[in-house]
Order: C-alpha cells, then structure tokens, then sequence
C-alpha cells in the first residue's frame, strides 16, 4: 500500500492535528503525516508535530500584510516541494481564497464543530445553546470556496443537556472530532470517497444528513 502524503494546516494547539498522527502511527494507516504548517510562530501545535518526528513549517500569514494571495503562493509551493497528496485543516484560523481552493478540490478536508449545514462560521457551541437544539457535533467536510459549504464526509454527534454551558458542550464535541477526522481522511485516503452532485458516497452509499 502506498500511502497518501500529508499536509497538516494549523494556528494553534492542533488538537485534531494530534489525533491524525496518532492514528497515522499505524503501518495499516492509508495516510502519512508528512508535513505541518503553521500560520503563527508561535502555535503550541508545532511542538506537538516536531516531538512525533514530523517535519514542521511556519509562514507567517503577517509577513504579507494583506496580500492573501502572496501567502497562498508560497504555501502553495512547499505543498509541491513535499508533493503532498491531501490536505487537512486542523484549527486553521485563514480562510482560503478560491484560488488555492481550487488547486485541491476535492484534496483538502476540514473539521467544523457543528453538525452542518447548521451553525456555519464561529462560536458554534453558545449559538447552539442559545438555538435550544437538542443534538449537537462535528463535522468533515471537504472545502469548497465558499465557508463550511463543502460535501459532507462523516459527521458525530452528542446530546446537548439541559444545564450545558458552551465550554462543556466544547469539551463532549471535540471528544468527537477527535475520532471522525481520523476516520474521514482513512477513507479518503483509501479511495472509498467519491462526490455525485455535491454529495459524498462511501463505497457508492451516500452519506446521510445530519441527524436532528
């Protein structure tokens, strides 16, 4: 088996980032945590990366003031340097301009801590509350231009409880990610993903919606 080369896109403690090298530790893996990239020097998730033996980078977003695409350029180059396969953002604080965008379509995977399409965008957790919905998780979702809109690879889910404060529903659904981003990149990275109409099919069946 030859496994997909791997990019890490991170700003801060990268705790998903951890739990792709974890899971990657296995020979049977179909994916191999090659490379981290950090946006800020001083995101504690390339110490992480660096103690597992994982090559680490920084481009400082800061450095090219507001030209986007300047920054995209040049992470866009190490990515063909280290001849990645798939990229993951892991707690990337940047959005991405459609031109990098479209350079891994259907190559880049995020994780949003919400089951989408609901609670696009920030501050999920208390907006989920304030919402008074009944279930609450996570998401994989391969990116797309446009934020959090991205077919849909695998989704988990908790309950929210009558007394949850934002930072314990936080604490329950990261417990989630931490288990389907691994298992979204092993089937994508496997080829057991293919895209129909905007739809994600695992091994021809289609994922299903959110639960309610």
């Amino acid at each position: 088996m030859t496994r997909k080369r791997v990019a890490v896109l991170i700003s801060g403690r990268g705790s998903n980032m951890a739990a792709l090298i974890e899971a990657a530790k296995d020979p049977a893996y179909p994916a191999l945590i090659s490379l981290v990239i950090s946006n800020r020097p001083d995101a504690v998730g390339l110490a992480t990366a660096g103690k597992a033996g994982i090559s680490t980078v920084v481009i400082d977003h800061k450095s090219f003031g507001k030209d986007r695409e300047a920054f995209e350029r040049v992470l866009q180059a190490k990515l063909e340097q280290e001849k990645i396969d798939l990229l993951c953002l892991a707690g990337f604080m940047r959005l991405l301009s459609p031109w990098l965008v479209s350079r891994w379509e259907n190559r880049m995977l995020n994780i949003h801590p919400a089951l989408l399409p609901a609670f696009k965008g920030l501050d999920t957790h208390a907006r989920a509350l304030a919402a008074g919905v009944k279930v609450h998780g996570a998401t994989v979702h391969f990116v797309v231009p446009e934020m959090d809109a991205g077919p849909i690879i695998v989704q988990g889910s908790v309950a929210v409880h009558a007394d949850d404060t934002a930072d314990a529903l936080a604490a329950r659904v990261i417990a989630v990610e931490h288990k389907i981003y691994p298992q979204a990149l092993m089937l994508v990275a496997s080829d057991r993903v293919s895209i129909k109409d905007g739809r994600c099919y695992i091994d021809g069946v289609r994922v299903p919606d959110a639960p309610q």
